[in-house]
């Protein structure tokens, strides 16, 4: 009987689901399993001493623990998993605000908690959930005829940032600013109200680079090194946009690229050159247009939805994702200042792949085909 009831849901699930989209992530899941291995082995077992294997098995491990979680939240009934929004929203809230006191600081940066077993980055649980918070905001009835909303969604947005400033993270702010404009917008606010707001939110970052500049100083230097290279050091960017005209169009050959040894961190930021280096600017494009693809049937999937809640979710989950896939390819491509922004489903990090996976499954979830499902 059970097993009945099992094969009746999975039956029901897979057709219902969005099998382009689904199997669109499952190849970048795999994808980042493989370029993983080929550009973490040489790091473990020469520099690291360890075994060649220790960053891959790591990945696969978390990788497993991804498409689990992906999986399960595409399969939650639509109307439970609204409930669990703000719950999990609080929770990686809380997260972030427990990392100045407990985190721990690596390489000037104090942006994880260690919780022994592996190193959690909130943050990257917390996107996806903000996304959705703000749109439960912008859509609870109650303000349907108000501008609060607007107010209190930035007031949202502040109290993250406040908190990203801190540790510091300016990329992960600049990708929140950039998602929540594009929420607000779709959700039909006017555009005054978007001027006004980033116009505070660059007046407040101005403040802080004159009031703070020993803390914020940095960000300063990239910018200045970034609109003059003679500068200040750009070896990271310059190394990466160096790869990618070595690799050309077919590559140098796996395990034939040199940036991984030269750039620390170079699987996690600058992974999309170390792709173009080794597999050729071929691979690293048909990856981007699988990111476009995704977002392009997330949006023409917008138009069967009455759902105004899940409509601009989907919205703001899509602006979510490509925005952070091209500040990683424009950092890699020195088209902008460095800032340290993993490529989704690719980059290697636990953290980052749950939350790529938490992502991927409320996509999934949303885009069900919703004919055949009763809610």
């Amino acid at each position: 009987m059970q097993e009945n009831i099992f094969k009746f849901k999975f039956v029901n699930y897979w057709r219902n689901v969005d099998k382009e989209i689904f199997f669109c992530f499952i190849i970048l899941f795999f994808l980042g399993l493989f370029f993983s291995f080929s550009s973490t082995s040489s790091l473990a077992g020469e520099r690291l001493n360890k075994d060649y294997y220790f960053f891959f098995s790591k990945h696969l491990i978390f990788t497993l623990i991804a498409l689990f979680i992906m999986i399960f939240i595409s399969l939650l009934e639509t109307n439970i998993f609204k409930k669990i929004i703000i719950p999990s929203f609080i929770l990686s809230f809380v997260f972030l605000a427990l990392v100045p006191i407990v985190g721990i600081e690596v390489k000037g940066a104090k942006r994880w908690l260690d919780f022994y077993f592996f190193r959690l980055q909130p943050i990257e649980l917390m996107k996806p959930f903000f996304i959705l918070t703000t749109v439960k905001i912008l859509t609870l009835e109650k303000l349907q005829n108000s501008q609060v909303k607007y107010l209190f969604s930035f007031l949202l947005l502040v109290s993250i940032i406040i908190l990203l400033i801190d540790q510091p993270d300016l990329g992960q702010s600049i990708l929140l600013v950039g998602s929540w404009v594009a929420t607000v917008f779709i959700s039909g606010v006017s555009i005054m109200y978007i001027i006004f707001f980033f116009s505070i939110f660059l007046i407040s970052i101005s403040s802080l680079l004159l009031i703070m500049p020993e803390k914020f100083g940095y960000i300063i230097n990239r910018l200045v090194s970034f609109v003059d290279p003679t500068k200040g050091d750009r070896f990271q960017s310059s190394s990466a946009l160096d790869a990618i005209k070595l690799g050309g169009l077919k590559g140098q050959g796996m395990g034939e690229g040199i940036l991984k040894e030269s750039v620390p961190e170079a699987h996690t930021d600058y992974i999309i050159a170390i792709i173009s280096e080794e597999y050729g600017s071929v691979i690293s494009i048909f990856i981007i247009l699988i990111f476009l693809y995704i977002s392009f049937r997330i949006i023409k999937n917008c138009l069967n939805h009455d759902d105004q809640m899940i409509k601009i979710s989907l919205c703001g989950l899509s602006a979510l994702l490509i925005f952070q896939t091209f500040i990683h390819v424009g950092v890699n491509t020195s088209l902008i200042p460095t800032t340290g922004m993993t490529l989704p489903f690719l980059s290697y990090g636990g953290s980052s792949l749950i939350g790529s996976a938490i992502l991927a499954g409320v996509i999934l979830n949303y885009t069900k085909n919703r004919s055949f499902i009763n809610e």
